[in-house]
C-alpha cells in the first residue's frame, strides 16, 4: 500500500487584454446609488458631520479672534 502519484490538471484563468472590464457595475447608476446611500444613512451622516463641522468652525473662530486680539 504505497503512495501512488495522482495526475492533476491545472486550470488557468486569464482575461484577454481586449476584454478587461475592471469594475463596470461601479459606474452604472452612480447618482441613484449616492441618493440611496444618503437617504438611507442621513441620520448617521448628520451625527458624524455635525460635531466635526461645529468643532472646525469653533476652532477657526477662536483662531481668528486670537489673531485680532492684539489690535484693540
Amino acid at each position: 500500500m504505497g503512495k501512488q502519484p495522482v495526475k492533476l490538471r491545472a486550470v488557468v484563468y486569464a482575461l484577454s487584454p481586449f476584454q478587461q472590464k475592471i469594475m463596470p457595475g461601479l459606474w452604472k447608476d452612480l447618482p441613484g446609488k449616492i441618493h440611496h446611500k444618503v437617504s438611507e444613512n442621513w441620520i448617521s451622516a448628520t451625527l458624524l458631520l455635525g460635531p466635526l463641522i461645529g468643532t472646525y468652525s469653533y476652532v477657526q473662530h477662536f483662531l481668528e479672534k486670537e489673531k485680532l486680539e492684539h489690535r484693540y
